[in-house]
């Protein structure tokens, strides 16, 4: 089952108890997998969160069973230097420090740490050092907030618990 199809599965457990997720890591090759879940809320995510969303995704794994082997399953907040990797992420986000990871060159660059000006469906605005850089989001590798001094704005993701 790929990461996309594992997603689908969790998502709609994971938000009817309140959380988005906001990023999935499947790792599953070999001995010792692991299946890395990334949640938030509005109030931030706590210890009692990641157990609340961990005993429902292992609850729901289990009766499924798409992922054939042992692999470990954790659960954790997006933290201040979160991923950015939904549309909605990036408008959320706008007027903030990101540093983007590209798969392609773009004007001879594949690294951008700049201030995120502005997104649409298929394309950020990184402003570098005075100049703008429109950068495709299909081709975007990393995406993550990079946070100096960071004050928390009331956007997911900021505030903790």
């Amino acid at each position: 089952m790929t990461g996309n199809e594992l997603q689908k599965l969790l998502e709609p457990t994971i938000e009817r108890l309140g959380y988005e997720l906001t990023d999935l890591e499947a790792r599953l090759s070999g001995k010792g997998g692991v299946l890395r879940l990334t949640i938030d809320s509005p109030d931030g995510i706590g210890l009692e969160d990641c157990e609340k969303v961990s005993h429902a995704a292992s609850a729901l794994l289990d009766v499924e069973d798409p992922i054939p082997g042992e692999y470990s399953l954790e659960v954790s907040s997006p933290g201040l230097d979160r991923k950015l990797t939904k549309v909605d992420h990036f408008q959320r986000f706008e007027g903030e420090t990101l540093k983007v990871t590209m798969r392609f060159p773009i004007n001879g660059r594949r690294r951008f740490h700049g201030t995120l000006a502005s997104s649409d469906d298929k394309n950020i605005v990184v402003e570098v050092d005075g100049e703008a850089y429109s950068l495709p989001l299909a081709t975007i590798d990393v995406a993550r907030l990079a946070p100096e001094g960071h004050k928390s704005q009331g956007k997911f993701g900021v505030s903790r618990k």
